[in-house]
């Protein structure tokens, strides 16, 4: 009687009228993965409603070897062939790489390891990091690094490079974000990467080694267009509240993180002094135009607070959208209270210690007010909010269950992927090791008649 054995590692190769190069690059990467990979595979061809004989060819591999899987879309898209092959996977670990294989496959140890050990969430290799080596066109290459220049101005986007085609997820963390990614097509990956760095998740990057594909059929133009509209789509629904962050860092037991006290202290006093500046800038100002000192401090009082509550919310404790904003805002103005009790006071005693004092005294007298208040400021907002990950707040948030690592890897796996792990970093030679013969990308197979054996293919 056969036993079937639960796959570690589900591998996805979306496709799209690849007839002639699939049948090469599938045995490619299930040669890699039987000679370097040591535990339980599959390989999933993702036929992406292919118009010519890339089914056939599909289910001709899957006939062979019991460890290749065909799934067939009637519809194309490749955000919707990963989003819906992942959510059905039975595997711990799942993956996908563009079928070309232009990223060098000894790349894919180093990219599932941290996932089995348990010490990062999703994984993602990178042409644009350093250690990188990438051979292609200046065109592309302007492109990559423009494109990834604006999710980080766009979007706040900490990981390097978005579009690369070599990535791998826990199956745990799929299952908490892809209900939330709506593209179907090539933002896909993007919309992904920026829900988890927003959800505090971690994403632990591997510089390849790249081969251009000069027959790549991707329209870079319609792409990029795309792009675009996807990027002001999340930011939107980011701002609105839509894309639910807060409760998947919880799901994932991320909701006791927080920033660096150092980190912290820094940027808030940062915008501490920018709203100082303002603050005494406009209190001079309007004392300067005859107006009563008590209210041309509040006036400006008012307008210092509000930029600084904005600033702090968005630069120091990182908060995104709307949830919580009004709140902040709250507390914003019980801020303002306490910081213009202290200003009025001074000013209040100035008065009855120098009646006749000059306008640049008064000024000293309440900047050295604010100075107090500000750090009584910082104490309330560092105890009572609570930014999860990359910076969304939480009131004290509730237990959430502790992550854990892979259930079917058991410790000697995880030790193996952390050796791994630290091995890549530490290596200053050729990763490359002739495992795959320094070769980028694959080879039509040869002209051979076959026999395609039908495949009941995963809804």
């Amino acid at each position: 009687m056969s036993t079937t054995i639960r796959p570690v590692l589900d591998v996805v190769v979306p496709v799209y009228n690849e007839q002639a190069g699939l049948a090469a690059c599938v045995q490619r990467l299930t040669a890699h993965l039987e000679t370097h990979f040591p535990y339980p595979w599959r390989v999933t061809v993702a036929d992406n409603a292919s118009t010519d004989a890339t089914l056939e060819v599909a289910r001709m591999l899957a006939a062979r070897d019991r460890r290749v899987r065909v799934v067939h879309l009637e519809q194309k898209g490749r955000g919707r062939a990963l989003n819906q092959v992942w959510s059905a996977s039975d595997a711990h670990i799942l993956a996908y790489m563009d079928v070309d294989l232009s990223t060098d496959l000894d790349a894919l140890w180093p990219l599932v390891a941290p996932l089995m050990s348990g010490h990062s969430d999703l994984a993602i290799g990178t042409r644009l990091a350093h250690g990188a080596r990438v051979v292609r066109g200046a065109k592309r290459e302007f492109i990559s690094r423009s494109y990834n220049l604006l999710l980080r101005t766009g979007l706040d986007a900490g990981f390097s490079d978005a579009q690369c085609g070599f990535k791998a997820i826990r199956a745990d963390v799929a299952a908490q974000l892809l209900p939330h990614v709506q593209d179907t097509a090539w933002f896909f990956d993007t919309e992904l990467l920026v829900i988890a760095e927003r959800a505090g998740l971690r994403i632990h990057e591997v510089p390849v080694d790249w081969f251009d594909d000069p027959d790549s059929r991707v329209d870079v133009v319609q792409t990029a267009l795309d792009d675009l509209r996807g990027m002001r789509s999340v930011r939107q629904r980011l701002a609105s509240g839509d894309i639910p962050v807060e409760a998947i860092a919880a799901s994932m037991g991320r909701g006791q993180l927080r920033g660096g006290l150092g980190r912290d202290a820094w940027r808030f006093a940062g915008v501490g002094a920018a709203s100082t500046v303002v603050h005494l800038g406009l209190f001079a100002a309007l004392g300067t135009a005859g107006l009563a000192l008590q209210l041309a401090n509040a006036l400006a009082l008012v307008v210092a607070t509000m930029f600084n509550t904005a600033a702090n919310r968005r630069f120091t404790f990182g908060a995104r959208g709307r949830e919580g904003a009004l709140r902040l805002q709250v507390q914003g103005l019980a801020i303002f209270a306490l910081t213009w009790a202290f200003s009025a006071a001074a000013i209040a005693g100035l008065a009855v210690v120098a009646p006749s004092a000059p306008t640049w005294v008064a000024t000293g007298v309440v900047g050295a007010a604010s100075v107090a208040a500000t750090l009584a400021k910082f104490a309330l907002f560092r105890s009572r909010l609570r930014p999860a990950g990359k910076g969304h707040f939480l009131l004290e948030p509730q237990a959430a269950p502790a992550m854990g690592t892979v259930a079917a890897v058991d410790t000697a796996v995880a030790a193996e992927a952390a050796e791994a792990v630290e091995a890549v970093e530490a290596v200053g030679a050729d990763p490359r090791g002739g495992g795959d013969g320094g070769r980028g990308q694959c080879e039509p197979a040869p002209d051979s008649p076959v026999t395609a054996r039908p495949l009941t293919s995963v809804a």
